[in-house]
């Protein structure tokens, strides 16, 4: 791979996890991160260790750690998210939420917030119906920051699935759908990627939501 080509891969920045270590979400996050690599992504990972770290955000008070500013700087330059939550009492958990409210520091940028951007979605529940809800949930949050919740997102029910190791999956049809939500993120990085030439990218951020009305339809 010349280094043209590495600079025209798209970044898939994943986020997502818990205070556990090695917790079923951080790996089920994994298994979309390496799906996204197969798709020709490069791709980071931000799990729940790291998410750990970060404090409330705080919008009232300018100063922000190492830690925010690394999160906040991946993002910016990012062509797409894959956000990984556990299912707590019905909706995305505190870890993850403090995460993407720490994004509200992207608010000026020319792409503010998620905009542009796809947005992969993945739930981890002890049943089904936490599962369900938790991801409408998530859904309406990436809306909420402009983002593009790709067309499939993951619900899975720890009940039934397990993430025995970092690449072992007890359902391969829950593997497979994890690796869609990566591909399908990489896929809409490809299509919208901002680092194609002019030739292929409208010019404009105008132009570029146009491109993007045009083919969602």
């Amino acid at each position: 791979m010349t280094s043209l080509d590495h600079h025209r891969r798209p970044l898939v920045i994943g986020i997502g996890g818990t205070t556990r270590a090695a917790s079923s979400t951080e790996r089920a996050l994994g298994f979309a991160l390496r799906g996204a690599e197969a798709a020709g992504a490069r791709t980071r990972l931000f799990g729940g260790t790291f998410l750990h770290s970060l404090p409330h955000y705080a919008p009232e008070d300018p100063q922000r750690t190492e830690a925010q500013l690394e999160l906040i700087e991946a993002v910016r330059h990012a062509d797409a998210l894959i956000i990984a939550t556990p299912g707590y009492h019905g909706g995305v958990s505190g870890l993850v939420k403090n995460a993407l409210d720490t994004l509200e520091e992207l608010r000026e940028d020319e792409r503010p917030y998620l905009d542009g951007r796809a947005v992969g979605c993945i739930v981890t529940a002890y049943g089904w119906q936490a599962a369900g809800s938790v991801l409408t949930s998530l859904r309406s949050i990436v809306h909420a920051l402009r983002g593009w919740p790709t067309p499939f997102g993951a619900g899975i029910n720890t009940l039934e699935t397990r993430f025995e190791s970092v690449d072992s999956c007890s359902d391969p049809k829950v593997a497979g759908q994890l690796a869609t939500v990566g591909q399908q993120a990489a896929q809409f990085a490809f299509a919208f990627n901002t680092h194609l030439t002019p030739a292929h990218l409208p010019a404009t951020p105008e132009a570029r939501t146009s491109k993007v009305l045009t083919l969602a339809n």
